[in-house]
């Protein structure tokens, strides 16, 4: 992996960040952040992707009144996050480094005007040495608009990015064949794109993050079949992250990409399921003409009916006969016109192939 590998992600879960009564493992942060500076002397960019803001905060501020999931979440993470960051930047200014906070909630990924935002923000922060530190702005995010937990955010940045490579470092070596607890249980090295272990992976949450290794296994899944490797690895494991990009025999796992290219639009899109307006949903015919040879629209002949409201541009899903989601994609036409098209040969695709992304 290492040979090619000029720009990752980093994703640091709570977990790995924090004690077992979520207070800040400042040793493990100092660590971490050595090994990232290590990465970046060998022209190798990074961004960074953080919890512990929440857990941070836990253990500063005492609610004078119990407070509900939301309110102390943002309570929380609003005073977590000020000391997250400030440990952060005293320890990569030790290494001569500058980091900078990048705070963003799932709604900044609906549009695109705000995705190409960030990623500007990031490419520019970046071109001048700087490691951006990326978490969600949990002091304004709503419960229905949130992310899954930080690995979906992780997701969503090594995509925008175009990343060679997104690492997760969680408090286990990878996914187990079985119940870690257990002495027999073993990592899956690799997981390819036929693999589907679903069915094994326990769908328990950590201690102190929103999600669990479903989670991870779902969100790695995703970002390799855009083509992105994927490695889960335990943080804290001594010189972790320099040994798995030197491709060292580290015990994780890998999930290999798929070698299917894609450009940023699609891979916008591609994470952009929660955001549609409307669903589209089309015969048999059309269906298999989407998963021909031969690169194929979404065209009105094919489609039965459409419900939503939507713009022009707006996120759609594809749905079949079946009503199975194939995918998503971005719409051609608003829901008026686009119904008035209905059963039509000769009009522009109602969905364009270069907008388009199945499942």
């Amino acid at each position: 992996m290492s040979k090619h590998l000029k720009r990752i992600a980093i994703k640091i879960g709570s977990n790995v960040l924090a004690h077992k009564d979520g207070t800040l493992d400042l040793q493990r942060m100092s660590d971490l952040v050595a090994q990232i500076a290590a990465l970046h002397e060998s022209d190798i960019d990074v961004v960074l992707i953080s919890s512990g803001a929440v857990a941070s905060g836990r253990n500063e501020v005492k609610p004078v009144k119990k407070l509900d999931a939301i309110s102390s979440r943002q309570l929380y993470s609003a005073v977590g996050q000020a000391i997250l960051i400030n440990h952060y930047s005293t320890f990569f200014r030790q290494h001569n480094l500058v980091c900078g906070q990048v705070l963003t909630s799932k709604e900044n990924f609906g549009s695109r005007t705000h995705y190409l935002n960030q990623k500007n923000c990031m490419e520019v922060m970046l071109e001048n040495g700087i490691i951006p530190i990326v978490n969600e702005n949990d002091t304004v995010s709503v419960t229905e608009l949130m992310f899954t937990d930080n690995d979906e955010l992780s997701g969503l940045v090594a995509a925008m990015m175009n990343m060679d490579a997104l690492i997760i470092l969680s408090n286990v070596d990878g996914i187990f064949d079985g119940d870690p607890s257990q002495p027999d249980s073993q990592v899956i090295r690799i997981i390819g794109r036929q693999d589907e272990l679903s069915s094994i992976i326990r769908p328990g949450k950590s201690t102190f993050g929103r999600g669990g290794m479903l989670t991870k296994y779902h969100l790695a899944r995703k970002v390799a079949d855009e083509g992105i490797p994927v490695i889960i690895a335990h943080g804290a494991r001594k010189n972790i992250l320099p040994d798995l990009v030197a491709d060292k025999d580290v015990i994780c796992t890998r999930f290999l990409p798929s070698e299917r290219s894609f450009s940023s639009v699609k891979k916008w899109i591609a994470h952009s399921e929660d955001f549609a307006k409307g669903e589209v949903h089309i015969d048999s015919g059309a269906e298999k003409a989407l998963y021909g040879e031969k690169a194929t629209s979404v065209l009105f002949v094919g489609i039965r009916h459409i419900t939503g409201i939507f713009k022009k541009d707006d996120i759609v899903k594809i749905i079949n006969e079946k009503g199975l989601q194939l995918g998503v994609g971005r719409a051609g036409y608003d829901c008026e016109k686009a119904v008035s098209l209905i059963g039509k040969r000769n009009a522009r695709p109602m969905i364009h192939y270069d907008y388009l992304y199945l499942d």
